[in-house]
């Protein structure tokens, strides 16, 4: 190869410019809608009605965020959304193995159609669900407690959880199950001994996702829960929304605590996240 080749193929500065000032404005895009609620939970009520995008206050109101702290039961709040969204999360995890174990490796003549009916639950809206859910739940007795939140969470996590868990648990050869048959495994000690850990990246991703799906709902929430025992982090928002008036800057601040634990998140785990979403469509 010639070194004009060599020349040719590198990058050109100008294409190079262009291109980073595109990727940089839609980040600046992106992240200006967080740097926006930061701002306003900083100031007070009568700075936040002013012209121009941000606010320069005079005084930092870090008292904000006491008050959403305490006024806001925010605590309360957290410690629900964190034990509603780690139990579905766990039991979401649970059954998309067994249901992926099932579906890919076990022989039986309606595997197909099942898998099929479970993933055309990814097209189901959730709005359309509320009034029977509602209706069964009453009748149930299980409204205003943490089964009307977690039935819907794991239902509507499921069939993006088996979509990916199926789709790596395929590409897994069937002569590593065979051979620890041989050896004298059971069926459960294959699936949560043998296969369970090279499903990691997959299950990495299955809980990634179902926890951020879950944890700022709150249409659901709002219609299955009258009590505050079991309410989430959605609902601090509420507490400072009145029936003639608002603490609009209290609001922010609750909206940046609860912003923060899924903004953190998704960027420590974001490379998991692309590589598992990626894998499983291309596999899928």
């Amino acid at each position: 190869m010639n070194n004009d080749s060599v020349i040719n193929k590198r990058p050109n500065p100008t294409s190079r410019i262009i291109m980073w000032s595109i990727l940089i404005l839609f980040a600046v895009v992106q992240i200006f809608p967080l740097i926006w609620l930061v701002n306003f939970s900083l100031v007070s009520n009568n700075e936040m009605f002013t012209n121009g995008l941000l606010v320069w206050p005079e005084k930092l109101r870090f008292d904000n965020y006491v008050k959403a702290f305490i006024d806001g039961h925010f605590l309360l709040y957290l410690k629900n959304s964190v034990l509603i969204n780690v139990l579905a999360v766990i039991i979401v995890l649970f059954i998309s193995v067994c249901m992926a174990f099932a579906c890919s490796r076990m022989y039986w003549k309606l595997s197909k159609v099942v898998k099929g009916l479970i993933l055309l639950g990814m097209m189901i809206p959730i709005h359309a669900t509320l009034l029977p859910n509602y209706m069964i739940y009453d009748r149930l007795q299980i409204n205003d407690s943490i089964w009307a939140l977690l039935i819907p969470y794991i239902a509507f996590s499921l069939p993006q959880g088996l979509f990916l868990t199926c789709s790596f648990m395929e590409s897994i050869p069937r002569e590593i199950e065979e051979a620890a048959l041989i050896d004298g495994c059971g069926i459960y000690s294959v699936i949560f001994i043998i296969i369970t850990p090279l499903l990691k990246t997959s299950l990495v991703t299955v809980s990634i996702m179902t926890f951020l799906n879950n944890w700022n709902e709150f249409m659901m929430a709002s219609t299955y829960l009258n009590s505050p025992k079991w309410r989430t982090l959605p609902f601090s928002v509420l507490e400072f929304t009145g029936l003639y008036s608002s603490n609009y800057a209290v609001q922010f601040a609750v909206m940046s605590l609860t912003a923060a634990p899924m903004v953190i998140m998704y960027f420590m785990l974001n490379k998991h996240i692309t590589k598992g979403v990626a894998m499983g469509a291309v596999k899928g």
